[in-house]
């Protein structure tokens, strides 16, 4: 009996394979993420026209706090974290321009501000932070990462056509121009001027093409 079930699905599968199976692929996926598009948008701040959330995010908090722009799209498996401060009335916020593509895997996550401008592109797995888990100092490493407060040494802001690539960290304070582009495995911790190529950990300008 086992025999003739795998025979069926095997023959079916066959069957599958003539229908472009790429195609049937991307129908699903297709589906999946416009209704789960459907089932988050009102929890954001501003959710703009066409915009999309890939099924499925693996962490999303502190929506209420967040905005994102017409016909963005956010990849599978990304992170969108607000975190409300306790005993503060500092509000976490994190916006998103139009025409965006935040690449699969990628984190962003702010205790102060996040501003990313239009037409954005980035590869997968980037961070953008605003705060980390504690300062470096003494009193502070006795205690276990996780229990340090989050602090922020200041906001974070992205220009316009930025070209962002794959495994880039971007560090609390930052600000990059319009029309950069930062290379893949980058950690930027300075500012970054506009239609600068930067490169490196830390990053450092490598070309500028103004």
């Amino acid at each position: 009996m086992r025999n003739i079930i795998k025979s069926m699905a095997f023959a079916f599968g066959k069957v599958l394979s003539l229908l472009r199976p790429t195609a049937i692929s991307d129908l699903r996926h297709s589906l999946a993420t416009n209704i789960y598009t459907g089932y988050h948008c009102r929890r954001f701040r501003h959710w703009g026209k066409a915009a999309l959330l890939a099924y499925r995010a693996d962490k999303l908090i502190g929506l209420q706090h967040i905005s994102v722009g017409e016909h963005t799209e956010l990849g599978r498996h990304i992170r969108l974290t607000a975190w409300q401060q306790p005993h503060t009335t500092a509000t976490p916020s994190i916006t998103i321009g139009k025409r965006c593509r935040i690449g699969d895997y990628s984190h962003i996550t702010a205790i102060n501000g996040i501003t990313i401008g239009d037409d954005i592109l980035t590869g997968n797995n980037v961070l953008i932070t605003d705060n980390a888990h504690g300062l470096t100092h003494a009193s502070q490493l006795t205690i276990p990462p996780r229990q340090r407060p989050l602090v922020s040494k200041g906001k974070v802001a992205i220009g316009n056509r930025v070209w962002i690539g794959n495994n880039v960290c971007i560090m609390p304070g930052v600000t990059i121009g319009d029309g950069a582009v930062i290379a893949a495995n980058s950690a930027v911790t300075s500012d970054i001027p506009p239609c600068c190529l930067a490169a490196g950990t830390p990053a450092r300008v490598v070309k500028c093409m103004q």
